[in-house]
């Protein structure tokens, strides 16, 4: 099975690059389809080859299809040193390949290479994928097989060596080379002339540029092309070490032009005598610079967008009249064709005298090629050559190229010892030993380093009597000598580049991989023409006139900025300080936000995230504050608190800069994926007006996200130029809406939180208005503060075989990671999958206990899979990581199995894809065949799926899919905040519920207020005392595992709801052994008291919470908490109020024994004041949402009341015993539920809000503005002082009529608690139908 590769374009220009030029066509023709036959119209002669099996087996016939002669070419010998060669006759474009076996015959080839070159020497291998290619051949002597060039080659030979054949014949080629023409001026440059492409005018302002060439040298340094100007700009492209520089300059208005400069390196090993394409686009200041169709896409430094140049653009050199960038740079030495310059071909100018080519001596416009011959190493190669005999003066040379740090260059047997040139560790060593009858001769050389960096270096060796002397580079100065005792005999043969013979004295190396060329033996050159023919020397699996080196980090396969090490057959990457790891350093090794580190069990503390994982983004630290019930992530600015302002005007703001500690890219980042953001902000004045001005422009502004000016301050909103004050319109002076625009001498303050997360953060505060006598004002801005990460927690679910999502073609095609977490009850399922035309990538699960990773990109499928110990149908979320890379593939399982596949030494390792990714069931199937090849459609819950850094909105495309529901059905992390009033949630497979039994409230999100009627009479006792009962599940729950034997209580927390019209009453008495109690009693007068009686005290401690009366047939809601002596009480909506027991009081309510409401009727001891004063007849109305310390004992009553009346025809002896029971008529009801009328506090601020879930108190979850800041009593001021002004202007019946209708009341009792006041407020509050007008009238109050 071959691979098919159509030719591909230019990679992908930016988008202001559109306008690119025909002429840039010129390089390769792509303007028709170049797909001609270039083979069959060829003579005889235009092929040639190694050898011939006989005179009907020659080259000529070994045409696609043609039957002449023996039916093809077959060698002498089937062995790695045949080859095929054809001659096109000229220059050609070749696009494809296609070969056939010799006809009806068992001669073919399965597997072989393409060389190529312009002359017929200096042979390039093609590349592919990063390594020297071998193609697939044939598995017949009948069918063809083609292969389209993945990167078009332009030669005009071509050499097909075979590597494999059938095993059942021999070596035998029929071939067909697929192509079209190919022309094009060319210019050979000898490193002296210098082409000057005059501009038309003196300078140009140039806004954009396309330069095109192509050019091939054996020099490593050379100026290309270069343009200076008067100002500093220029742009160079110059040769250096073998790669290509690009350096421009378009100006910077800092410093001069020195920070506009722009450096960029691309290639690797250029100076091979080949072609190399190059474009260079720009437009202002983007650039794409392309190299042999890799691309590299920057953006210049400084903030100009104009090259301005000065009369000229030089080729080829510096320009003689120009002032050198820096330093003496070399002219270009080699061979350039297809110049374009901005439309202008500048070859053919320069051919037809249009420009000025008078710096050369002698112009010609055909390549002068060079007359180096290489010959290429493997590990198991050498070359034999034959030298001086018997002589007395050794002298050795030549030149070498590898990335080993390690291998053998020569050795050689002298007469009487052994010569040793070796590299080690980058170095070069020689070791020289002569052993004589009188006397044994050692001699150690070593110079240079670092001398395996691909580059070409030259080596002189000359020993001779008492005298060595070592020179690396040509470099006579640090040439290395020895004068000590030496004799030398030569033995007149040398092996280059590995030596496998029995010796006596075996070199430390055996073998070298690598490049040698310029050879001399004994001064003589050796004469390779004759190596190959065979008439001198010796070789064995050696490539001659040829130098296959491959630059493995050029690309740069090695990410987020990973160090590049090779050697001559792989590479890898180092990771250190990455903060990335993995064989290609793509796997970050942070996660991505607080909240990832939070279900990993970490606590509040500074972390290092990476939000976007693979992505281009680094980590960076971050505050995570996991105390409280949502996770905060906090970035911190460095400007310091109250920065002190002074001398700015309108005309001229000081501008603060508000840096930190990330950049603004990965503080977006936080704020794309957080629920809610918010930063604080504070301006103190003082005779500095903040925002509001006679002609609307604001004195100050800051900048946020996008460097947008936004005109709100702190408590405001967007498009509303106010601040908190103004909004809550309780400003200083109410004509302004910010404090500090009264403009008063005294010190004033505007601040608040910015809560548009889009916004934020703030990068810049511009300040306008401290330049006047007195003017002052001290700046604060906050840390930037995030919760949540709902990328974290995106997620969707497939209920059904046949669901999926489809998503755009994933992207990956060098390196690629795919992560989620997924839950569900099915055996079986995939994950994901995307196609290609035979490329695929593919997660799933195989079976309830395996997962699988298969792909394949070429060489056929892989696949990994991980073993489970435990199935993971469970119902569970399991986490799955799956990369890959050139270099291997990874599949991880919930941190805990993995497993890993490297990559193969050859092959394809680009992912093709095309088709869209299916989310949910396999690519290949439709939704109405769901099982195909044994797969199936997922069933379940996939969350968090993260390609490649980019997570994958499954929620949004779940909304529009049908069969696929967004969230996850059972997720009770995302949507247990559904579970109100401290219901818990519990996790199912089709959903989730929230369990109500701990709280006093039902319902399926335990909103329902549970709550009874209480008739004169009617009591509800709840034992609290343990015992051994058989109760329901709940009542178990409620008894057994809260409360342990003889309980002595140090807290004690207590919610109810009441409403009657009648007192004295015992709302609810807790009765123990010993005389301790808690009881919460309506006095006569209907106002409300507590008492606790712990021991210690003479009397019990009796709190009066309010005077008021509240007898008054309206709901009252109660929340009390007691720690040790601290007590706390909160009644309606008022503020909490906090008590203290005397200190002589106990602080342990001792013993508890049992729960009463509505009456006491206690066999044990009893407070007689509470029996004679409240007990009788008992309290007459509604109690709801009774809670105390965890148990629900009237929810639990008229459950058990429910349970008994199912039950009616059982006995007494069968029915199970309950630890509550009631007397008298108890009616279910929520008449004594009031509704909230205004948000509740905040978990940080709430006094009842405990670490311990089950003891939270049910109140409404809204959030409020943290810090203190209620705006809501903020707005109830600001309503009151609207009342006030009305009664002086109204009569009582309309101010009566605005109570009633705005739900407004007073909370400032200090004008008196009379009875009648206190119920005139309820009465406007509870008199109200729906509270949720009420709620909505404040909003348009609000706004």
């Amino acid at each position: 099975m071959h691979r098919h590769h159509p030719a591909r374009g230019l990679p992908s220009l930016l988008p202001v690059a559109f306008w690119i030029f025909n002429g840039v066509h010129g390089i390769l023709q792509t303007t028709h389809k170049c797909d001609e036959p270039l083979a069959s119209s060829l003579s005889h002669t235009a092929f040639t080859s190694s050898s011939v099996f006989s005179n009907g087996y020659a080259p000529g016939y070994a045409k696609l299809n043609r039957r002449g002669g023996a039916g093809g070419w077959s060698p002498l010998d089937s062995d790695h040193y045949q080859w095929l060669q054809v001659d096109l006759g000229s220059r050609k474009q070749v696009s494809a390949i296609a070969t056939q076996g010799r006809y009806s015959s068992s001669d073919w080839t399965t597997r072989y290479r393409l060389l190529y070159s312009d002359t017929g020497r200096n042979w390039k291998p093609y590349h592919q994928d990063g390594n020297i290619w071998a193609f697939s051949g044939n598995s017949n002597s009948e069918s063809s097989v083609r292969h389209d060039l993945q990167l078009g080659i332009v030669a005009r030979f071509l050499r097909l060596v075979p590597l494999d054949w059938s095993e059942e014949g021999r070596i035998g080629l029929r071939i067909e080379v697929y192509g079209c023409s190919y022309w094009s001026d060319v210019i050979n440059f000898d490193g002296q002339g210098v082409i000057s492409y005059r501009f038309k005018v003196k300078k140009m302002k140039i806004i954009k540029d396309v330069i095109a060439l192509r050019f091939k040298t054996s020099e490593s340094e050379g100026v290309i092309l270069h343009g200076e100007g008067q100002q500093g700009d220029y742009i160079t492209l110059e040769l250096r070490k073998a790669k290509l520089l690009l350096q421009i300059n378009l100006g910077s208005n800092q410093y001069g032009s020195i920070l506009g400069h722009t450096s960029v390196t691309t290639g690797s090993l250029l100076d091979d005598n080949h072609w190399h394409s190059v474009v260079i686009e720009r437009y202002r200041r983007n650039v794409n610079f392309t190299l042999d169709r890799h691309t590299q896409h920057f953006r210049t430094n400084g903030e100009f967008d104009h090259l301005d140049l000065d009369y000229e653009l030089s080729f080829g050199g510096m320009p003689y009249s120009g002032k050198p960038v820096g330093g003496s740079r070399k002219n270009f030495k080699g061979c350039m064709e297809s110049i374009n310059y901005n439309g202008d071909n500048i070859t053919d100018l320069a051919r037809r005298k249009k420009l000025d080519t008078s710096s050369f001596r002698n112009l010609s416009f055909s390549c002068v090629e060079t007359h180096t011959f290489p010959v290429f190493f493997n590990a198991s190669s050498f070359l034999q050559l034959p030298g001086r005999a018997n002589h007395n003066v050794l002298s050795v040379g030549f030149h070498f190229r590898t990335w080993n740090p390690d291998g053998l260059l020569l050795f050689s047997n002298l007469d009487d010892g052994i010569l040793e040139i070796s590299l080690e560790e980058g170095i070069v060593v020689v070791h020289i030993n002569v052993t004589t009858a009188t006397k044994n001769y050692r001699l150690d050389l070593s110079s240079g380093s670092g001398l395996n960096d691909g580059q070409w270096h030259s080596i002189r060796l000359v020993a001779k009597e008492n005298l060595a002397m070592l020179t690396i580079n040509g470099e006579e100065a640090s040439a290395v000598r020895s004068t000590s005792p030496l004799s030398i005999t030569t033995g007149g043969t040398y092996h280059l580049g590995g030596y496998f013979l029995q010796t006596l004295f075996p070199p430390t190396q055996r073998s070298f991989q690598g490049c040698m060329q310029a050879i001399l033996v004994d001064d003589q050159p050796a004469d390779l023409h004759a190596v190959e023919r065979g008439t001198v020397g010796a070789f064995e699996n050696i490539s001659l006139d040829m130098c296959a080196i491959i630059d493995r980090c050029m690309p740069n396969h090695c990410e987020h900025g990973g160090g590049c090490r090779q050697t001559w057959d792989s590479f890898s990457c180092s990771c250190d300080g990455t903060g990335y790891t993995g064989a290609t350093c793509h796997t970050s090794i942070y996660e991505p936000s607080c909240e990832a580190y939070k279900h990993l069990g970490s606590s509040s503390d500074t972390y290092w995230i990476d939000p976007d994982g693979s992505g281009p983004l680094s980590p960076f630290k971050v505050n995570c504050n996991m105390t409280e019930e949502n996770v905060w992530t906090t970035v911190m600015n460095h400007l310091p608190p109250r920065t002190a302002v002074t001398g700015s005007s309108r005309e001229k703001r000081t501008v603060l800069q508000v840096n930190y500690s990330a950049t603004i890219d990965q503080m977006t980042a936080i704020t794309t994926s957080a629920e809610f953001c918010e930063q604080s902000i504070a301006y103190s004045c003082r005779t500095s007006r903040l925002l509001n001005t006679p002609d609307g422009t604001p004195y100050t502004w800051w900048v946020g996200r996008g460097s947008e000016k936004h005109f709100y301050w702190g408590g405001s909103g967007p498009g509303i130029q106010k601040c908190a004050c103004g909004i809550d319109r309780n400003c200083t002076d109410p004509k302004y809406d910010c404090n500090c625009d009264a403009d008063h001498k005294q010190w004033r303050e505007d601040s608040g939180l910015l809560v548009y997360k889009d916004h934020l953060p703030v990068s810049q505060v511009a300040v306008g208005d401290t330049n006047r006598p007195g003017s002052e004002a001290k700046l604060t801005v906050g840390p930037l503060r995030c919760q949540g990460d709902t990328d974290y927690w995106n997620a969707a679910s497939f209920t059904t075989p046949s669901s999926y999502l489809h998503f755009a073609t994933f992207q990956g095609e060098t390196s690629a990671d795919i992560s989620f977490y997924f839950k569900t009850s099915a055996p079986y399922g995939v994950f994901l999958e995307n196609l290609g035309n035979t490329d695929f990538i593919r997660l799933e699960l195989k079976s309830p206990k395996v997962v699988s990773f298969s792909f394949d990109v070429g060489n056929g499928p892989v696949e990994l899979n991980v073993h489970s110990a435990t199935p993971l149908n469970d119902d569970q979320w399991h986490r799955v990581v799956a990369e890959r890379n050139v270099k291997e593939a990874v599949l991880q399982l919930d941190q805990t199995y993995r497993v890993s596949r490297s990559a193969p030494t050859q092959g394809h390792t680009r992912l093709e894809l095309f088709s869209q990714l299916y989310v949910g069931k396999p690519a290949s199937i439709t939704c109405q065949d769901s099982a195909a090849g044994g797969q199936r459609g997922f069933l379940g819950c996939i969350r968090g799926l993260r390609m490649n850094g980019i997570t994958l909105d499954l929620e949004a495309r779940a909304k529009v899919t049908p069969g696929v529901k967004p969230g996850c059905q059972g997720h009770c992390t995302s949507y247990g905040m559904y579970c109100r009033n401290g219901g818990k949630c519990v996790e199912k497979y089709n959903g989730y519920l929230c369990d109500c039994s701990k709280t006093a409230y039902d319902g399926p999100f335990c909103t329902k207020d549970i709550g009874g009627f209480f008739e004169a009479g009617t009591l509800v006792r709840y034992s609290l005392a343990p015992g051994p009962v058989s109760a329901s599940r709940e009542s178990r729950l409620q008894s057994h595992q809260l409360w342990p034997q003889d309980v002595n209580l140090t807290r004690d927390e207590l919610s109810l709801s009441f409403s009657t019209s009648s007192s004295p009453a015992v709302l609810l008495y807790v009765s123990s052994k010993t005389h301790d109690y808690l009881a919460l009693l309506l006095r006569h007068n209907g106002s409300l008291q507590v008492r606790y009686n712990l021991g210690g005290l003479r009397e019990p401690f009796a709190i009066d919470v309010d005077q008021r009366n509240l007898a008054n047939g309206q709901p009252h809601n109660i929340n009390m908490s007691r720690v040790n002596r601290s007590i706390t009480i909160q009644l309606d909506h008022y503020p909490a109020v906090s008590y203290t027991l005397p200190d002589a009081s106990d602080t342990q309510l001792n013993l508890v024994k049992t729960l009463y409401l509505g009456k006491v009727y206690e066999t044990g001891y009893v407070d007689p004041a509470v029996v004679e004063r409240y007990n009788t007849p008992g309290f007459v109305g509604c109690l709801s949402r009774v809670r105390f310390n965890g148990i629900a004992p009237l929810k639990a009553a008229l459950r058990v009341a429910a349970q008994s009346k199912s039950r009616s025809t059982e006995t007494q002896s069968d029915r199970p015993s309950s630890p509550v029971s009631h007397q008298g008529k108890l009616l279910e009801s929520n008449c004594g539920a009031s509704p909230l009328t205004i948000p509740p506090m905040s978990a940080a601020t709430d006094p009842w809000h405990l670490d311990d879930t089950d003891a939270e108190f049910p109140f409404n979850e809204e959030r409020v503005i943290p810090d203190g800041v209620n705006r809501d009593s903020a707005i109830i001021g600001g309503i009151i002082a609207v009342v006030i002004f009305t009664i002086l202007c109204t009569l009582v019946f309309l101010i009566r009529y605005m109570f009633r209708h705005k739900g407004t009341y007073h909370t400032n009792e200090a004008k008196g608690s009379a009875e009648s006041a206190a119920e005139s407020a309820d009465t406007a509050i509870i008199g109200t139908d729906n509270p949720e007008t009420i709620d909505e009238s404040k909003k348009e109050w609000f706004i």
